[in-house]
């Protein structure tokens, strides 16, 4: 049996515990099945102290591994982001972020309002340089052997720009290299059709952009897809931007929560379909594990100085565990510093490139 990290060995993740819909005792629960499976992760745990206290001494688990802010105030779901920037220093979600400004956590999760945590994480953490639009990027169910696709922007900024779109793309690459082990990561460009004539001009603008920086970037372009190769094997990586991506996302889980409602209403509709239900109990359960939403809880915000995972609002204890495992996971392959260095690199040939006669990099 091998001992236990020491605090200075662990990674350490700074969680907000007040964002979300559910309080503060799914995010303790959720951290507590984080620390049971990964004895590397330590947690720096944002509200009221004494709340949280009592929920942590439950957990015998989080023993030794938890640290205290105590934070009044919390940041509510229909706060507007303008106001929470103005005010929001005594929030919990303020703390959480300042832990990492701070070089304290190696990352960040919350479970709270998504444009104030924007709003917030740009203040504190600062855009990297050359970045002009951070994104959110998520994982969706796909039939590529990882078994996910990476798709950037799903709500940060309804804009973006033919430059906006390159810089998704590389971070989607780097974020796919970092966080699915994916060696030279194939991105598509979200449009609404495949042909290279089609959509509008800042498209075919970044499609050039994007195919101009492939092999500089280590990735394969494999040019337009539609929404039906979101969860298709076509790329690994899909970039459109926030407006476009929200909606997909958003239609994609109403989707999913009718299909299983139908599928429930089915096995109950007659005495034989009931039996039919018992029989296939095994596929059912694989099916639902496959697709489970809770099990890629956590969308990342790209292009800060910083990982910041935003968890959803009504997320489960193991939903919580989910975006803590995936900011772990980012934390361990160093992806902050690779996605900066990978940012600057671009933006010097991005410079090259337009000094450029051909406008393009050989």
């Amino acid at each position: 049996m091998t001992d236990q990290p020491t605090q200075t060995e662990r990674i350490t993740i700074s969680v907000d515990a007040m964002g979300g819909d559910s309080g503060p005792a799914v995010v303790v629960a959720g951290i507590a099945k984080s620390a049971d499976k990964n004895p590397k992760i330590g947690f720096i745990l944002h509200g009221p102290e004494q709340v949280l206290r009592k929920l942590v001494a439950k957990r015998r688990v989080l023993e030794g591994r938890v640290v205290f802010r105590d934070c009044p105030d919390v940041v509510r779901m229909e706060d507007k982001p303008s106001q929470v920037v103005r005010s929001g220093k005594l929030t919990s979600m303020w703390s959480a972020l300042e832990a990492v400004r701070q070089g304290e956590a190696h990352g960040a999760v919350s479970c709270g309002n998504t444009g104030a945590l924007m709003a917030m994480s740009m203040l504190r953490l600062r855009k990297l340089p050359g970045v002009n639009r951070p994104a959110i990027a998520i994982l969706w169910p796909s039939r590529n052997p990882q078994g996910f696709n990476v798709m950037l922007d799903v709500g940060a900024d309804v804009r973006a720009d033919a430059k906006d779109l390159l810089q998704y793309a590389l971070m989607g690459a780097s974020y796919a290299r970092n966080g699915m082990a994916l060696s030279r990561p194939r991105i598509g460009l979200l449009n609404v059709g495949t042909e290279e004539h089609k959509g509008r001009a800042e498209l075919k603008e970044a499609h050039t952009m994007i195919s101009d920086f492939a092999d500089q970037a280590n990735f394969e372009f494999v040019g337009f897809v539609e929404g039906s190769d979101i969860p298709g094997n076509k790329a690994d990586v899909i970039v459109t931007d926030g407006f476009t991506g929200n909606v997909a996302i958003k239609t994609g889980e109403g989707t999913a929560n009718l299909i299983g409602d139908l599928l429930r209403q089915a096995f109950k509709y007659s005495p034989l379909s009931r039996l039919a239900s018992i029989l296939a109990i095994t596929s059912l359960n694989r099916l639902k594990k496959r697709i489970d939403p809770r099990r890629v809880n956590g969308g990342v915000f790209l292009g800060l100085n910083g990982t910041v995972i935003k968890s959803h609002g009504g997320a489960d204890a193991t939903g919580v565990s989910a975006a803590v495992k995936l900011a772990f996971t980012l934390a361990e392959s160093g992806f902050s510093e690779k996605l900066a260095a990978r940012v600057a690199s671009t933006a010097v040939l991005a410079q090259d490139a337009a000094q450029s006669p051909s406008h393009s990099e050989e």
